[in-house]
């Protein structure tokens, strides 16, 4: 746990060598965050809740490197609030109660407010996160919550419905080199007697091999400082200095997370859109950060029925030799097959699915009765011949027997269907039998 005069504050330890450029190029003002423009701007939301100081918790979200904690430490200095910094990697419940005693002591003695800063907070459980609840409920302290997974899945909704969301994006290159600019600027203060010069076409590799990541350019250019040996008082960052110092970033792919799905759909929505380039990347990527091969077999199937469909029957059948050959070849064979299969797939002729030609036209239709002429029930049978005699296990009730009238006659069942129109058409081309005559009551 990191208090107002730990190394958590913006301020504390600018002067330690043992933190990286990155640390040390925190922001201290609003006006020198670069970047988040969409929350940050003249107006906004947020921009309106640091400048009036009226919020009581505050959930940042979004990927690595984006200023998340740098933003949450200029709202405290801002505020002029007791920053208190906790990470929940390594925090526990008897932190989370001390740092809200310690606010509370605060409070009662100073009338000063303690804001918290959770780093990571997904990594709490359920039940370190309800610890969190009654205290922001009661303003105890002051809640800022960063994290780089989906909030949605991975905070508690108790605590997410307290707290107002925001998220950040990816810095642009534009922004990326603006703080490299920067960096280099506040480096060049602090060795005043070392002339640096960096190239623009170093300074461009980081920033785009970075990929929006502000820690891992600013990381980059510290090891090339470092790194480098300056050639009298003249040190010289070119490319191939700017290509050694950056490795190859992680691929961004988690198989049970946000990337998982939104891979796949962009996959899928690159078959449906005749890009086969673009659907061989995405399979790429997908292979490269450990998807299951079956899991992408069966959304080609999926696509050949949904996407192309009668327009190229073969499709179909291809995308299910293909799920059944991945599961007998395996990796790293089977990434043939996918790709053959997403190709054939990607330039195969596109064609509208049968289920969506009722969601409009005709969408209240599966709700009416169905018409009487294409049923097959046994009432609805019997309904239009008229008045017959049920089949023996066709009964659709128990009735009493029918009694006998003396002096009455009643015909025969094949005569009732030959006089009714339902008959007539049974028994087309036949001469119906003759009324039987009425038997006789006289005494012989």
């Amino acid at each position: 746990m990191e208090d107002l005069f730990g190394s958590g504050h913006p301020e504390a330890g600018k002067d330690d060598a043992r933190r990286n450029l990155s640390a040390r190029m925190r922001p201290l003002l609003l006006s020198d965050f670069v970047g988040q423009h969409n929350i940050l701007a003249p107006g906004k939301l947020l921009r309106r809740l640091i400048d009036s100081n009226r919020f009581s918790a505050l959930l940042f979200h979004g990927p690595p490197g984006t200023g998340k904690t740098s933003l949450a430490g200029i709202i405290a200095r801002q505020s002029g609030d007791h920053f208190v910094r906790l990470n929940a990697v390594d925090a526990s419940v008897s932190d989370l109660r001390k740092a809200v005693a310690d606010a509370a002591e605060l409070w009662r003695h100073h009338r000063k407010r303690t804001l918290v800063l959770v780093d990571e907070i997904h990594r709490f459980n359920k039940a370190q996160q309800d610890a969190l609840l009654p205290h922001v409920e009661e303003g105890t302290i002051r809640l800022i919550g960063a994290t780089t997974q989906n909030p949605f899945f991975s905070v508690n909704p108790a605590l997410l419905s307290r707290m107002q969301l925001f998220e950040l994006h990816s810095l642009s290159e534009s922004e990326i080199l603006q703080l490299l600019q920067h960096a280099l600027t506040r480096y060049q203060q602090e060795h005043p007697a070392l002339k640096i010069i960096a190239e623009p076409e170093a300074l461009c590799h980081w920033a785009r091999l970075c990929e929006g990541d502000a820690r891992r350019a600013l990381n980059a250019l510290d090891v090339a400082l470092c790194s480098t040996l300056p050639i009298g008082d003249t040190l010289t960052l070119d490319l191939p200095v700017a290509e050694e110092s950056i490795q190859k970033k992680a691929l961004v792919y988690d198989r049970d997370g946000d990337a998982h799905y939104d891979t796949l759909s962009a996959f899928i929505k690159s078959i449906r859109g005749s890009e086969p380039d673009s659907a061989l990347y995405l399979l790429a990527k997908m292979l490269a950060g450990g998807e299951d091969i079956r899991v992408i077999a069966r959304r080609l199937i999926i696509s050949a029925a949904e996407d192309i469909g009668l327009a190229e029957p073969q499709a179909l059948i291809l995308a299910n030799a293909c799920l059944q050959s991945v599961e007998v070849v395996g990796m790293p064979e089977a990434r043939i097959l996918l790709a053959e299969t997403t190709v054939y797939l990607a330039t195969a002729p596109k064609a509208t699915p049968p289920t969506k030609l009722w969601k409009k036209p005709a969408k209240p239709w599966p709700r009416q009765r169905t018409p009487a002429h294409p049923q097959g029930s046994p009432r609805q049978q019997l309904r239009r011949r008229g008045p017959t005699r049920p089949r023996l296990g066709l009964c659709l009730r128990s009735r009493p027997p029918r009694r006998s009238h003396p002096g009455k006659t009643f015909p025969r069942h094949a005569d009732l269907l030959s006089s009714h129109p339902a008959g007539l058409r049974k028994n087309r081309g036949r001469t119906p039998a003759p009324l039987a005559a009425a038997p006789s009551t006289a005494p012989a």
